[in-house]
């Protein structure tokens, strides 16, 4: 038997091909994990610096406007290509124009970093997944990837960055798929996106990094009462994620429409920003808030805790300054579940946890791989509780979101929206048209 029909008889096989496929993506996928996973590790470790530093000096709050100043010009200089953050990984995704550029890893990560220094409310996930997408892109010019496998390395980017500064490689795996287009999933790059994942977060962990670990101390059955309380939950998480990210967008049509000049923008946010939190005489609502959220679930907070995290972090963003929104979405979940209990009867720390998720859910558009998330963080006994919040929070939020350049894929709500293959940016352009 010659060569060729050798070779076509093992292709007549639908398993060797796969098999083949499968290699590929591990080999890609392991190197991929390493690079994002050590510089997640190393990202990780700049902001646990940063945090301890600043609540030891607390003096640095004042120098917020040089900070963002940094920032803003550093951008401005050398990033107009990649100010887009992950909305330009969204659009390169769906209408390829070039090869997302390298700077824009360093760029974000020192950028969140100096936010996080000088008392920038601000988040790591969005830092993550642009470093992840970043560093993956490269592959496409080294490999000389196809159109169809350059979509799948970001997708697998995305997964590596979002799993390794969390810790939860299956929604890291499951939020890279479903990110891109909401409503719906890219199953082509399921091995890719799990494989970039498991490694990322192993990759991170080999450095000694550990991850925030919640619980849960009370789980309420589920009953046609329990069930009514936690659809009423899910659409006030909903809600408030809509706020969220209509406010972001606010803060940020608001700077670019009265300061031309992009630096100045993060130094008259960080003088703004500085002088409201020595007046307050707290740092509770600035950073990631880790120790906050951790209390939510086992000590009355605040009711309004989360409304001023909500007003911090959308106008640190809307004000240039770098990082991610999904820790201070967390922390906006658990506080308004925690300040939810005064009227719904289910245990604190499943409400926390259930807000914790559910926020992020209905702010990213991406219920399936948050209910996931939960499941990693809280454990398999809430899982009910959290799906229901999360794809009721997921529906309430409308069509909304942190990222813009989200395609519809399929709508929520047949009845208000019809159309497929927009940006979420251009619902909001519409509904703001129709307003005026």
């Amino acid at each position: 038997m010659n060569t060729n029909k050798l070779k076509k008889l093992l292709f007549s096989f639908e398993q060797i091909p796969t098999l083949i496929y499968l290699a590929k993506w591990v080999l890609i996928c392991l190197i991929l994990g390493v690079l994002a996973g050590s510089v997640s590790a190393f990202f990780l470790k700049g902001l646990d610096w940063a945090t301890n530093y600043r609540e030891a000096h607390l003096w640095i709050i004042w120098l917020l406007p040089i900070g963002g100043f940094i920032i803003g010009l550093s951008y401005h200089l050398f990033g107009n290509d990649v100010v887009k953050g992950n909305n330009l990984l969204l659009e390169e995704f769906h209408s390829p124009k070039k090869v997302i550029p390298f700077k824009m890893a360093p760029l974000v990560l020192f950028g969140t970093i100096i936010t996080h220094l000088f008392g920038g409310s601000a988040g790591r996930e969005g830092t993550a997944v642009q470093i992840g997408g970043a560093i993956a892109d490269q592959f496409t010019k080294i490999l000389n990837l196809s159109k169809r496998d350059r979509k799948i390395i970001l997708i697998a980017g995305i997964s590596a960055g979002f799993a390794s500064v969390f810790g939860t490689p299956l929604a890291g795996g499951i939020f890279a798929l479903e990110v891109l287009v909401l409503g719906r999933l890219r199953l082509d790059a399921i091995i890719p996106s799990f494989m970039a994942a498991v490694f990322a977060n192993y990759f991170c962990e080999f450095w000694n990094v550990t991850h925030t670990h919640y619980h849960i101390s009370e789980v309420a059955p589920m009953n046609p009462q329990n069930l009514i309380w936690a659809l009423l939950a899910g659409i006030i998480f909903g809600l408030v994620a809509m706020l969220f990210s209509k406010s972001t967008h606010f803060w940020s049509n608001l700077f670019k429409k009265h300061i031309t000049y992009p630096p100045l923008r993060p130094v008259i946010g960080g003088v703004i920003l500085a002088i409201t939190i020595y007046f307050m005489g707290t740092t509770k609502y600035i950073g990631l808030g880790i120790p906050t959220i951790i209390d939510a679930f086992d000590i009355n907070l605040n009711s309004y805790d989360f409304l001023l995290k909500v007003l911090f972090t959308s106008f640190t963003l809307g004000a240039g300054f770098k990082g991610g929104e999904v820790t201070p979405l967390f922390y906006i979940g658990a506080t308004l579940g925690n300040a939810l209990i005064w009227f719904i009867p289910l245990p604190m720390g499943l409400m926390a946890g259930m807000g914790f998720v559910a926020v992020f859910a209905g702010a990213t558009n991406t219920p399936i791989a948050c209910t996931i998330m939960g499941i990693e963080l809280f454990g398999i006994e809430a899982g009910v509780f959290i799906a229901i919040a999360c794809s009721t929070a997921y529906l309430f939020s409308g069509h909304s979101g942190v990222y813009g350049s989200q395609i519809i894929g399929s709508p929520k709500n047949h009845h208000y929206l019809r159309e497929r293959g927009i940006q979420l940016s251009d619902v909001e352009k519409r509904r703001d048209n129709f307003h005026k």
